[in-house]
């Protein structure tokens, strides 16, 4: 779990309506994260089950992602943050999902494309933008963004609607502060990192570099 995940999912918390029960897949804490990895206080008084493959911190009830034990049409909302790389089938599980999901339920879900790999217990796969609009096609309605540069980002988020979509005139607002809020951290580190000599090139080199990506996308 990383903060910015975590500030996520306090936008949707906070501006999307949350159906219950709410289910997180991929819920285990890691030694290191234990405490810190806890969804449960943003979801205050909410019907909250943590799942995941193995027993251990934050776990209350072990399922499959790939065949998941619950009734169809039985789960308000899905939360799957930064565990889709660590499922060796992401597409069925997505499948499994969407089944579970009440006619009008939401998934969350987020990954990781720039990111180093990490074994939890299994790294699978990267996402982009595309790869995430693509797995949440089964959905009626579907919002993706992501955070860190355009031509390649370093985290990736998904909602699909099965049913309606709410309003989102709140939610994007607060998206498009916390995309614009990791840009301007990058900023921050470059220029205490970076002898101010270099800190024009280094501009004017990024510029260059995102002009040209897209103009061959």
């Amino acid at each position: 779990m990383r903060q910015s995940i975590k500030d996520f999912a306090v936008i949707v918390s906070k501006t999307l309506p949350i159906i219950e029960p709410i289910y997180e897949f991929g819920s285990f804490q890691v030694p290191e994260q234990i405490g810190f990895a806890d969804l449960r206080p943003i979801f205050q008084n909410k019907k909250y089950v943590g799942c995941d493959m193995r027993e251990g911190p934050g776990v209350d009830k072990i399922l499959n992602l790939h065949a998941i034990d619950l009734p169809s049409d039985s789960v308000g909302t899905v939360l799957c943050f930064d565990t889709l790389e660590h499922v060796e089938y992401p597409r069925e599980g997505m499948q499994e999902i969407y089944r579970i999901l009440k006619p009008n339920g939401m998934a969350v879900i987020s990954s990781v494309m720039d990111f180093s790999i990490h074994d939890h217990p299994y790294d699978y796969w990267r996402f982009t933008p595309e790869a995430f609009k693509s797995i949440l096609k089964p959905f009626a309605n579907s919002f993706v963004g992501f955070q860190g540069q355009e031509s390649f980002p370093h985290t990736v988020v998904g909602i699909g609607f099965k049913g309606a979509t709410p309003s989102l005139t709140e939610f994007t607002e607060e998206y498009d502060k916390w995309q614009k809020a990791d840009r301007k951290l990058l900023r921050q580190i470059v220029h205490r990192l970076t002898p101010p000599i270099f800190i024009p090139i280094i501009a004017r080199l990024y510029r260059d570099v995102t002009r040209l990506t897209k103009r061959s996308t």
